[in-house]
């Protein structure tokens, strides 16, 4: 694939946009569609399962594969779609994400049988992948770095708005025109991003530090994309395989075996699909496992609260649905103010505080069983608060120290770790909650429906302060990762924004 970059033509933006002083503001609107539409689909998928278990008349195990194929395809292919961004054009693989995204909502839609669901959902992870590779990056090289943490938190309130109007919209579809209709909502605002993408968008340009004919790194991508499906596999069926167990043990070694080699091939090819120079940056690399550990925070949490406010409050999970909305709402007004306060401080000061702030809820929640609702529901906002103070700046410090012509694989890194993230957050959740509980029970306990309240309410608490844990570290992380010196003066060549002075 030498010279792809050449071989492929990006048309410009409307050049009446071009010279508005808002300009780099419409670029970060246009990909906030792709944010919103990405967490609007998730959380709509999730509450999908239930009805597609009786439509189908299939199994848990069965239907569960809705969200597993869509989760693993994702985190598979967005480091590849980011590499091949940087060579072929960001804007190319953004807009042509919108298309295939679309179509496989469509397809979703139409499914005949639940075999059918499940490869369009890969299909549409394959598009949600080229957008997700791509959404952060655009940004980046959009927008001039003294405005990056605000622009990166705006994208980041565009998801939390889509987490959190998802359930809501869900719960209206499937009870008013059908489960169907749950992927159809995707289309119209698809189409939306398709041609904001084409009006608004500027074409790739190429960066210094770029070789002139860079190939696509096929070996790589072949051996990186199998090691993280297969790892996100692991991790997601380690609570039903069990830990210790022969199914559990093969698929992680075949992940290392594949990632080593992966790793031995980066090291000796010429144009590797992941420049490992990256993880030469403390900001990059410790934010990327400060990331990691905030994702699985966050998840964890979502996965574990409504356990207690279910099984021990003995809420309805509409109701619970409902409890839980003070975190992504907290989260989306927050990320813009955190934003601001990167662009004026550098991302250390929000990020320690955040992960501290969210530490402190989650102790506080572990701490004081008999608290009450009312200010559960509060420390649920702090927690919410914290990640908005933390996620945009970590991101922003990320991107940030990523070279111009890397931005699509540091773009595709980040996405890939919250992949992981959730995936390890929720795994890690329900093996500590169901380690706990056999300890007080005195027996294997495969599930919290008949499980002793007592024995129930105790190991929640106690699995709720070691996410407390993994908040406080993530912090320490934050705190030891060095000054932000790329994020005030840039080592990387002007951006377009920069150029036009916006």
């Amino acid at each position: 694939m030498r010279g792809l970059s050449a071989g492929l033509h990006e048309p410009p933006p409307l050049a009446s946009l071009t010279r508005l002083p808002s300009y780099s503001w419409l670029i970060v609107g246009t990909v906030c569609v792709g944010a919103f539409l990405g967490q609007l689909d998730a959380s709509i998928a999730g509450l999908v399962l239930p009805t597609l278990e009786e439509t189908f008349a299939a199994s848990v195990a069965s239907v569960e594969w809705v969200a597993i194929a869509y989760l693993v395809t994702l985190a598979a292919l967005v480091v590849p779609f980011g590499r091949l961004a940087d060579l072929a054009g960001r804007k190319l693989l953004y807009v042509s994400g919108f298309l295939v995204f679309i179509t496989g909502s469509a397809l979703c839609g139409f499914a005949p049988s639940l075999a059918w669901l499940i490869a369009f959902r890969v299909v549409q992870a394959i598009g949600a992948a080229m957008l997700q590779a791509n959404s952060v990056a655009i940004i980046t090289a959009a927008v001039a770095r003294r405005r990056l943490g605000r622009a990166i938190g705006i994208q980041g309130a565009a998801q939390a708005v889509g987490l959190s109007v998802g359930p809501s919209v869900g719960g209206f579809l499937i009870d008013a025109l059908g489960w169907r209709w749950v992927f159809f909502i995707a289309v119209p605002f698809g189409l939306m991003g398709t041609v904001l993408g084409w009006l608004v968008l500027p074409a790739t340009a190429r960066a210094e530090g770029q070789e002139t004919e860079e190939r696509f790194d096929w070996p790589g991508a072949l051996l990186l994309g199998p090691s993280v499906a297969l790892f996100m596999l692991a991790l997601t069926f380690a609570n039903d395989w069990g830990w210790t167990s022969p199914a559990f043990l093969g698929v992680t070694l075949l992940a290392a075996v594949c990632l080593g080699l992966f790793v031995a091939t980066e090291v000796r090819a010429t144009s590797p699909l992941v420049d490992l120079a990256l993880f030469a940056s403390r900001l990059f690399t410790i934010g990327i496992v400060a990331g990691l550990l905030s994702y699985s925070v966050l998840f964890g949490s979502l996965f574990l609260i409504p356990f207690y406010l279910e099984r021990i409050l003995d809420r309805t999970p509409a109701e619970a649905g409902l409890l839980l909305s003070p975190v992504p709402l907290a989260l989306g007004i927050v990320a813009p103010l955190a934003g601001t306060l990167t662009d004026r401080f550098g991302s250390r000061l929000p990020t320690v505080t955040g992960m501290l702030l969210s530490a402190v809820a989650l102790l506080a929640l572990a701490l004081l069983p008999d608290s009450g609702l009312s200010l559960m529901l509060v420390l649920l906002g702090v927690l919410g608060v914290g990640l908005g103070l933390f996620t945009p700046p970590n991101n922003s410090a990320i991107m940030g120290s990523a070279p111009q012509h890397r931005l699509g694989v540091a773009g595709g890194i980040l996405n890939m770790t919250r992949g992981i993230g959730t995936s390890l957050g929720v795994a890690l959740t329900g093996a500590i909650l169901a380690l706990l509980l056999s300890v007080y029970t005195g027996a294997h306990v495969e599930s919290t429906v008949d499980a002793d309240p007592a024995a129930l309410e105790l190991a929640f608490h106690q699995t709720l302060f070691c996410l407390g844990v993994l908040a406080a570290a993530a912090g320490v992380l934050s705190a030891v990762r060095g000054a932000p010196t790329l994020e005030a003066a840039p080592a990387q060549p002007a951006t377009m924004a920069e150029s036009i002075g916006l």
